[in-house]
């Protein structure tokens, strides 16, 4: 009798264990993007019944908005470290039970203050977990082509979220305004068991950078600061001129930090690579356009239009829905075209329909300005999954979470300041309308511009010959100069 047979299912099941606890780690940070972009959005539709509810003018939405992407973008740089040191599972498992407990904080908010503060404390975890999630996949996938799979399926988190986001605010806010907060609960709670069956994440044992870490906050948060105030009260106004003035000694303090420590934050040399760079540039300006559209043009449809939060939302959902839809194909595609002439054309799409609805007449139907948002959803997966998965390829392991850091910075302060930014331009004297083309001509503007310095990533192969390491055409990039 064979002696082989028995020993087999119990291989296989030695084989398959490796890919369960993958797929979890992968379930478990798709869940957490998905939580981090929703409240990324949802917010917008319910702007207008949060003013009613609990008060506060144009100043005091923004800071609702921007109270999470503030906290966000200071803290991204050393949540990427604290990633690397504590390890990917346990930064995560942090990051998801602050959030859902901010969460609950921002749902039972009674005044503006107590909102914005505990939208503070949300945007702190999801600097937490934004970092950790994106390490988590390049622990569970080594290989390249598996994991830029993987990264199309963590977007997804993303792109549901976004797709779903204004539809589903407006839908909630019928209710209450506070249901946009605890449907957060749920999400979390799956995460977090999820996150318990997966492997434990490597982790490396090196002092903290504390210099680094006040630094980066104050050059964040004074950048911030000042670009939101700006709006309400000018810029010569003293407060303004201080907040910009210790954005910028403390950007220098940061410079100079990460230059002399031994184990700094942010290793300067991260950007050697022509991957790190251009994923700074694209991410900035890619969400520029993408989280500020939302942003002016739900105000427009409901202040200017007369529409309900939930046919708001609704001009958004082909936006967002073609995004969904596209983005589980972005791999395979990537694949095909290579990483460099998929973000190009994503970047150009973007450019175009921002300057298209800029320019289009007052008197544009609704239905026709829901047309025009399409190739900005259609933009979403172009660009964030193939160059998430380059940057992934372009750093070794150990400095995932520093890259993702890094990398969310960029998206999290272009996010921050168009929202300040543009809230600023729709409360000029010139009007309403005249702030909403002015905000979308510059998004156009800034995605232009990354669209140029997304040329400057390397020249793609195809999969037309087999498996091949799709991203590579955006690294040959640990070369030193």
């Amino acid at each position: 009798m064979p002696t082989t047979s028995p020993a087999c299912p119990t291989v296989a099941a030695g084989a398959d264990r490796p890919r369960a606890l993958a797929g979890r780690a992968l379930a478990a940070a798709v869940l957490g993007f998905f939580v981090i972009t929703l409240d990324a959005v949802i917010v917008n539709v319910a702007l207008p019944s949060i003013r009613h509810d609990v008060g506060g003018g144009i100043t005091g939405l923004q800071w609702v908005v921007d109270g999470y992407t503030l906290m966000f973008a200071a803290l991204l740089l050393s949540s990427g470290s604290l990633t690397d040191r504590v390890g990917a599972r346990r930064a995560f498992g942090i990051g998801v039970t602050i959030f859902a407990l901010a969460s609950a904080a921002c749902g039972l908010a009674p005044n503006l203050g107590a909102l914005v503060a505990a939208r503070l404390v949300q945007g702190a975890a999801a600097a937490v977990m934004m970092p950790s999630s994106m390490a988590l996949i390049g622990h569970a996938y080594p290989d390249p082509v598996r994991r830029g799979r993987a990264v199309a399926v963590w977007a997804m988190g993303g792109a549901v979220a976004s797709s779903c986001g204004p539809v589903l605010g407006g839908l909630l806010t019928m209710l209450s305004w506070r249901l946009i907060f605890f449907i957060n609960l749920p999400v979390a709670a799956a995460a977090l068991i999820l996150l318990v069956r997966t492997r434990r994440s490597p982790h490396r044992r090196v002092p903290f950078d504390w210099p680094g870490q006040v630094s980066a906050v104050l050059a964040m948060g004074g950048l911030t600061y000042g670009a939101i105030e700006a709006g309400a009260a000018g810029f010569a106004e003293p407060r303004v001129i201080a907040a910009f003035a210790v954005a910028g000694v403390a950007f220098a303090a940061f410079l100079t930090a990460q230059a002399l420590r031994t184990h700094p934050m942010v290793p300067l040399d991260l950007f050697v690579s022509r991957t790190a760079t251009v994923s700074v540039v694209v991410g900035f300006a890619f969400v520029v356009g993408y989280y500020g559209l939302p942003f002016v043009m739900s105000l427009y449809l409901q202040q200017l239009r007369g529409l309900s939060a939930l046919a708001a939302g609704a001009a958004f959902a082909p936006m967002m829905v073609i995004g969904a839809i596209v983005t589980p194909f972005s791999a395979r595609i990537t694949e095909r075209i290579g990483t460099r002439a998929l973000i190009t054309t994503g970047l150009a799409l973007m450019t175009a329909g921002l300057s298209v609805l800029a320019l289009a007449p007052a008197s544009t139907p609704v239905w026709a300005l829901a047309a025009l948002m399409v190739p900005i959803g259609l933009s979403g997966p172009l660009v964030m999954p193939p160059m998430t998965a380059a940057l992934l390829d372009a750093v070794p392991p150990h400095r995932a979470g520093v890259a993702g850091g890094v990398f969310n910075t960029s998206r999290q302060i272009g996010g921050a300041l168009a929202i300040a930014v543009f809230g600023a331009l729709l409360a000029q004297p010139a009007g309403f309308l005249h702030g909403l083309r002015t905000s979308l001509l510059i998004a156009a503007a800034a995605t232009l511009a990354a669209a140029a310095a997304s040329r400057l990533l390397g020249r793609a192969p195809t999969a037309t010959t087999g498996r091949t390491h799709p991203h590579r055409d955006a690294t040959d990039e640990r070369q030193t100069t």
